[in-house]
């Protein structure tokens, strides 16, 4: 199914509704929440249920995460990182 492209993604772009995956990836949003469910199953993902509220109208969906998985640091000087003697 569509699990392994739903993963890269959310390793890509870090923590996203699942709203926000079906508008990205082109899938359906049944598409996308049956691979959500499979990856969390597999224990590769943590999602849970949110309400968010536009317009005073409340929006239900799944917001995700890809567990374990940490970005490598984006390259050049970090503040902090200099030491002075």
């Amino acid at each position: 199914m569509h699990t392994n492209e739903v993963l890269l993604h959310l390793k890509k772009h870090g923590q996203l509704l699942d709203s926000e995956i079906v508008e990205a990836t082109g899938f359906s949003l049944a598409e996308v929440r049956n691979a959500l469910t499979e990856l969390s199953a597999r224990g590769e993902i943590s999602k849970c249920s949110v309400t968010k509220y536009s317009d005073g109208a409340p929006f239900e969906g799944w917001l995700c995460r890809a567990l374990g998985y940490f970005p490598r640091a984006a390259p050049g000087r970090k503040p902090g990182t200099g030491k002075s003697s």
